[in-house]
C-alpha cells in the first residue's frame, strides 16, 4: 500500500489529484490529509468536495488526526509515502523531527521502517527560508524529491514547485534506493 499525503499548497492540488488518479489505477493507495487541507475552503475548491473526491478515487477513508496517522509504520507498514503538495511549512517541520498534523506523523512513523518518503514540494518560499531544509532531507537516507522548478521566477523568485507528473517516476526510482534527476528542472 503507498500512502499518499495533501497538505495545503492548494493551487496545486488538481495536478496532484491527476498523479493519485494514475497511481491509484496501479496500486492500493491510502489518503493522508493535513489539517490545513481539511479545514480550508479556498479559491481552488472547497476542502470537504475535495476530500470526498481523494477518498472516492482511493476507495477509502482518509487518515485525518495525529492518532490515526501513528500506526502507519509499525503496526500498518506502508511501501511508500509521498506527500504532494508537500508545503514549505511541512517540509520544516520534517526536517526538524516536528510532528504535530498527521502527515509529519504518517511520515515520521513511514520512516522508521525504512521505507521510501517521497516529497513533490510546492512553496514560495524554497529558495530562501527552505532551500537549508531542502538540503537537509535530501542527505536523509529513504528521502527522495520528486523533481521541481520555478513556476514563476519574475513575481515570485523563490518558489519551486515540484511537477507532479513526474511522481510515477520518482517513487519508482525512490524503490530503486535512487533520486530522480535532475532534481531541479
Amino acid at each position: 500500500m503507498i500512502g499518499y499525503a495533501f497538505c495545503g499548497s492548494f493551487c496545486t492540488v488538481a495536478a496532484s489529484i491527476l498523479a493519485l488518479k494514475a497511481l491509484a489505477a496501479e496500486a492500493d493507495v491510502l489518503p493522508i490529509i493535513s489539517d490545513s487541507f481539511a479545514r480550508f475552503d479556498t479559491r481552488f475548491g472547497k476542502a470537504g468536495e475535495i476530500i470526498s473526491e481523494i477518498e472516492g478515487i482511493c476507495g477509502k477513508s482518509a487518515v485525518r488526526t495525529i492518532v490515526d496517522a501513528e500506526p502507519l509504520g509499525p503496526a500498518l507498514p506502508l511501501d511508500a509515502m509521498i506527500i504532494a503538495p508537500c508545503t514549505g511549512n511541512t517540509l520544516a517541520k520534517l526536517a526538524c523531527g516536528i510532528t504535530d498534523t498527521p502527515v509529519t506523523m504518517a511520515a515520521k512513523a513511514h520512516l522508521r521502517q525504512g521505507r521510501p518518503l517521497i516529497i513533490a514540494l510546492a512553496s514560495n518560499d524554497a529558495m530562501s527560508a527552505n532551500l537549508k531544509n531542502i538540503a537537509l532531507l535530501s542527505m536523509r537516507k529513504s528521502i527522495y524529491f520528486v523533481p521541481m522548478q520555478q513556476d514563476d521566477p519574475e513575481r515570485k523568485p523563490y518558489s519551486l514547485v515540484a511537477d507532479f507528473s513526474l511522481i510515477p517516476d520518482a517513487l519508482n526510482a525512490a524503490f530503486e534506493d535512487r533520486q530522480l534527476r535532475p532534481l531541479f528542472l
